[in-house]
């Protein structure tokens, strides 16, 4: 009954009860992604703001039209239904100083931080996705080789019993191998659990079931040493667009000194002796208690903050990209390493101490050693492949040029 008990286990897995089709790739996985993302639609949503500020900051002020009546309801002379006097006239604000090109470059700026943004977004929901994607084909190989262990496992309990029957071993060997047997079963209980987790979080990522194959040979490849471009990275970019748009904000606060004229013109119409005159009129604010040297310094020390915590960016992006280059390179190697050499041996001595069992050659604990070094061989190279692509990604992520992401 135990024998049957396992098979039926692990084909009733949830996370490996799986439509069969072609394999999801990481492209397609990222595609999903950024289609039903709601930070992606934020960021998108965010291009559409700036480029409205944009088209705001170039308007022109509006005119004013104002109507005066003079002369309503006073004393004496005034006090007569004719002698209110009619003023209809017009203003225009005269913006000088380049109010409006100062204008139009801090909307600029902040549009072009805005696409940064966007680039930032669509770049972490890339690194999610891979390191998720990654992670399910690492559970799913996990998964898989407890099942291998499990089977290897009964496969162990049956020869102790035919040794035990057959009086060549006690039964304390049959004990033994029924232990293996069970905490593989648990084992292969756990790895399903935890590929059904990392199923989930993909879905909750792409926003989709994904039930189907995952691109496997993706998984085991393994790039060369490639060097990385470190200029114009995403974290570079966003600390020059800021100094960008402080400069442009100290442009618009200069400007912003320069007082404004308003020009009015208008009708004046006298109807107690029917007659019309010309009313002209300029306007000119005085600075007297703002002058706007408080603004100006406000932005300048904004711009030098904004100057310095640039140049902390460019040092912060470089130590981590070859903190990032480093890690990527050494799980390269422990990837080839376990996965190539290391595993074929462990492989190798799993197989023979089988056969040397078998044959009474070998002792019941020779066996289980040998069978448990394959499994710790067969993790660590999971482990490895899992930690090469996550320290990939993290270190795409770190060197994406800001000029490919922008659309």
């Amino acid at each position: 009954m135990r024998r049957l008990l396992l098979p039926i286990l692990l084909l009733a897995t949830p996370a490996f009860a799986q439509v069969q089709g072609p394999p999801l790739t990481v492209d397609a996985a990222v595609d999903l992604a950024r289609a039903s993302s709601p930070t992606a639609a934020a960021a998108a949503a965010a291009i559409d703001a700036a480029s409205a500020a944009r088209r705001a900051a170039r308007l022109r002020p509006n005119p004013t039209a104002s109507v005066d009546v003079e002369n309503v309801g006073g004393s004496r002379a005034y006090d007569i239904v004719e002698a209110p006097n009619q003023t209809v006239s017009l203003a225009y604000p005269i913006e000088l100083g380049g109010k409006r090109a100062a204008r139009i470059g801090v909307a600029e700026a902040q549009g072009a931080r805005a696409a940064i943004d966007r680039a930032s977004v669509d770049a972490e929901l890339r690194l999610a996705v891979t390191r998720a994607y990654g992670d399910a084909l690492a559970a799913d190989r996990r998964l898989a080789n407890a099942r291998e262990q499990a089977r290897i496992a009964a496969d162990g309990l049956h020869a102790a019993q035919v040794r035990v029957e057959a009086g060549r071993a006690s039964p304390l060997e049959e004990s033994r191998a029924g232990v293996v047997r069970n905490n593989a079963g648990v084992a292969v209980e756990q790895a399903a659990r935890l590929a059904s987790a990392a199923r989930a979080t993909l879905v909750l990522l792409i926003g989709q079931p994904a039930l189907g194959p995952l691109d496997a040979a993706w998984f085991d490849r393994i790039a060369g040493d490639v060097p990385v471009q470190r200029s114009g990275a995403l974290a570079v970019a966003a600390s020059r667009a800021d100094v960008a748009t402080a400069a442009a904000q100290e442009r618009l606060a200069r400007s912003q000194r320069v007082p404004d004229v308003t020009v009015s013109a208008g009708v004046r119409r006298v109807p107690m002796v029917g007659s019309s005159a010309a009313v002209i009129g300029l306007s000119v604010p005085l600075p007297l208690f703002n002058n706007g040297s408080a603004a100006l310094a406000q932005v300048r020390a904004e711009r030098t903050r904004a100057e310095a915590l640039a140049r902390t960016a460019e040092l912060e992006a470089d130590r981590a990209v070859i903190a990032a280059e480093a890690e990527r390179d050494n799980a390269a190697s422990a990837a080839r390493a376990t996965n190539g050499p290391t595993l074929a041996t462990a492989q190798e001595a799993a197989r023979i101490a089988n056969i040397g069992y078998r044959e009474g050659k070998f002792g019941q604990l020779d066996l289980i050693d040998a069978e448990r070094a394959l499994a710790e061989t067969r993790a660590a190279a999971i482990d490895a492949l899992a930690a090469y692509h996550d320290a990939q990604a993290r270190l795409d992520r770190l060197t994406t040029p800001y000029e490919e992401t922008r659309k």
